[in-house]
């Protein structure tokens, strides 16, 4: 399985901008540009497709993991912070913090941690990003 997007610029650093599209047809011509990315101008920016990517892998992964405890929740609900910071050799995606509220019924504390936890490190995005993942879970009655 592939999945393709694609990025075209146009100008320098500061004053340039660009779109992002992808083959679904999701995203076409999506603007971005430094002030989408540095300076909270509308648009998007690489960080905040990461943080949706991971988000939605984390979500179906924690699904799968339920699953295999034979549970299925009723809802999971997951936020993916990107933390993006200024290092030696230039910016560098440091930390994604993970929040996720589950409502599983049927489900104890233990199997809810150990399915998150699972999820967690197993999740392709996870396994992809070389940075510090942290994971807040809450599970609902």
């Amino acid at each position: 399985m592939k999945r393709s997007a694609s990025a075209m610029w146009n100008g320098d650093l500061k004053s340039g901008k660009g779109t992002i599209s992808t083959d679904s047809g999701v995203l076409t011509n999506t603007q971005y540009s430094f002030s989408t990315r540095f300076e909270n101008d509308a648009g998007t920016n690489p960080e905040e497709l990461i943080a949706a990517a991971h988000a939605g892998c984390f979500s179906m992964a924690l699904s799968a993991q339920l699953g295999e405890a034979g549970l299925v929740a009723q809802s999971i609900h997951t936020t993916a912070t990107v933390t993006l910071e200024k290092t030696g050799g230039g910016f560098s995606i440091t930390a994604v913090d993970l929040q996720t509220t589950a409502r599983i019924p049927g489900a104890d504390q233990q199997a809810f941690e150990k399915a998150a936890e699972n999820a967690k490190a197993g999740c392709p995005v996870s396994k992809l990003l070389n940075a510090k993942i942290t994971l807040d879970k809450k599970l609902e009655a």
